[in-house]
């Protein structure tokens, strides 16, 4: 008999909660399936039990294990060309997603509607940025933390940070003299070295000297990256993952934490008597947020401001903010640098073009860092260069937007059918809009000189139409899109006049044959270790799915003199 009541005190909760489980299952896949019957566009091969995860893994299977998640979805975009949108059910691992590959969409959800940052896009974040932060926040908490940052990363403060920039970049360009005429380097290796430095000393007043050696906040950043996917269950159900993202998590807090203590302590001293009259240096963003903070928060006309403490609760959200910067900052622009190298070796013309323009603003026989010193806004008297980098951006962008469905707000795709977003997730997929046929000329082609032209050319696509988006578009736009922007201007400009740089996988696939262990070999060719597929368009500098979609293998290049 106790037996029997042990069963029956398991047995109803449990009976319970698998019912639970199959009703509310139930209900979700009722309603993809009501969608799909109602006209939303699907990729084909969608199944009851599976949704379109069985469809994706085949896609997945003919591209390489590193491959990024969205050229998986190349044929897909093409099919749906006349909606301009699908939706992908991933049931039973992620929400379904409506994934918008046209501008028109795009606009719907990020302007028009304005759909939300997605309720669990918070916890996706959390290993790399620690908690709420302008990339998750929504509403007022958003604007309030936007218009907190907002002068830091003006354009005109970022000029007054170039020579800070310049200095960092006069490393990179020594170590990339270093590699001349050597062996084969990987590329992306030392970009991402550069840009974590200078996102430092200009967000944090930081210098870590990381391209000399690597400080133990990039390594703890880069292996929180290392272990993360927002995707792959392959990586996000490793059980010790949670772990090793902790530990160096940890790392990460605690340093930015002390560093953000040292510059509240400094704005204050900076705002006694005493020091008024102190010459001045270029701020860090985080100074001018701290400054702001300090005046809204300063009781009276105090000479001394001893008293006045940082708060825990903004010093915390703050301090993720500065962990979004230096994630985005240092991934992103460590890979537009790359793929801007990539695209000029790729196409000499161009190459050539951007030097001569170079020669003609700063001339040949002087020092560039000297002059972007001095004058720092020559950078905007680039046109060509600034050219190049936004047509690159447009062909590689580093990433995508996702948005959140609410109830009461629908989507109209191109056919016109209407569909409701509650419950849904929106994707705008950046790579695809910035291809779309419908809206580019030559769409795959790389032609710089269709950012120079005017509205009665053929290759004119207006900036306002929501078709170019590398820092996404609306109010929601990247905060640090000037600070990236300078940052490739500058390196080329210090650069593209003195070295080539070219591309050198064969050369590299050579290297890992040789390297390539015993037991490697033999798997090979007892057929138990497969050549990992090419991706499509032969393309080896493929996007890869490492958050800021690095290029394949870190790019494997040569560098010569010019």
């Amino acid at each position: 008999m106790a037996m029997i009541k042990v069963l029956v005190t398991l047995g109803v909760p449990l009976l319970s909660a698998v019912a639970y489980v199959l009703c509310i299952g139930y209900r979700r896949r009722s309603k993809i399936y009501q969608l799909r019957r109602q006209g939303v566009a699907m990729p084909a091969g969608w199944s009851w039990w599976f949704g379109h995860l069985r469809v994706l893994d085949q896609k997945l299977q003919r591209l390489p294990s590193d491959a990024n998640v969205y050229m998986a979805m190349e044929d897909m975009v093409k099919d749906h060309s006349d909606t301009e949108v699908f939706l992908m059910d991933y049931w039973p691992v992620f929400q379904p997603v409506l994934m918008i590959s046209g501008p028109d969409l795009a606009i719907q959800a990020s302007i028009k509607h304005d759909l939300p940052k997605p309720r669990d896009q918070q916890d996706s974040f959390r290993p790399i940025i620690g908690g709420p932060s302008l990339i998750t926040m929504n509403e007022q908490q958003w604007k309030r933390w936007r218009s907190l940052f907002n002068p830091g990363f003006s354009a005109s403060h970022m000029l007054e940070l170039v020579p800070t920039i310049v200095d960092s970049v006069q490393v990179f360009r020594e170590q990339l003299r270093g590699h001349v005429d050597k062996d084969v380097f990987k590329l992306d290796d030392m970009t991402t070295r550069l840009t974590m430095d200078i996102i430092t000393k200009t967000t944090l007043d930081t210098d870590l000297h990381n391209q000399h050696s690597e400080h133990e906040v990039s390594r703890a950043l880069n292996t929180i990256l290392k272990w993360h996917s927002f995707w792959d269950p392959r990586i996000l159900l490793n059980p010790l993952r949670p772990v090793v993202q902790w530990y160096y998590g940890c790392i990460l807090e605690q340093f930015i934490s002390r560093e953000l203590q040292e510059r509240f302590k400094e704005m204050k001293l900076e705002k006694t008597a005493s020091n008024r009259d102190q010459p001045k240096r270029a701020k860090s963003v985080v100074a001018l947020a701290l400054e702001q903070y300090i005046k809204e928060n300063q009781k009276g006309d105090l000479e001394n401001l001893d008293d006045l403490q940082l708060d825990d609760a903004f010093a915390q959200v703050a301090a993720n903010q500065i962990r979004l910067f230096i994630f985005a900052g240092n991934d992103t622009t460590a890979t537009g640098i790359v793929y801007t190298y990539h695209m000029l070796a790729l196409h000499p013309d161009a190459l050539a073009k951007l030097r001569a323009e170079l020669d003609s603003v700063f001339g040949n026989d002087s020092d560039v860092a000297d002059q972007l010193r001095e004058r720092p806004a020559l950078i905007n008297e680039c046109r060509y260069t600034h050219a190049v980098i936004k047509e690159t951006l447009r062909l590689y962008p580093p990433a995508s937007s996702l948005r959140e469905g609410i109830p009461g707000v629908s989507l109209v795709d191109r056919k016109g059918t209407v569909i409701p977003t509650e419950g849904l997730n929106a994707t705008i997929m950046h790579r695809f809009i910035h291809v779309n046929p419908r809206i580019w000329p030559r769409p795959l082609e790389f032609i710089p000189e269709r950012w120079l032209v005017g509205p009665e050319h053929e290759l004119y696509v207006s900036t306002t139409s929501g078709a170019y988006r590398p820092f996404e578009h609306g109010p929601r736009n990247c905060i640090g899109q000037t600070l990236v922007l300078n940052e490739l201007r500058i390196a080329l400009a210090m650069t593209a006049q003195i070295f080539h740089i070219t591309p050198a996988y064969e050369e590299w696939d050579t290297i890992k044959a040789a390297d390539e262990s015993s037991y490697s070999k033999i798997a090979r060719k007892m057929g138990l270790k497969k050549d990992e597929p090419k991706p499509a368009r032969g393309e080896r500098a493929y996007q890869t799915s490492r958050s800021g979609a690095h290029p394949a293998e870190g790019y494997p290049c040569r560098v010569t003199l010019v």
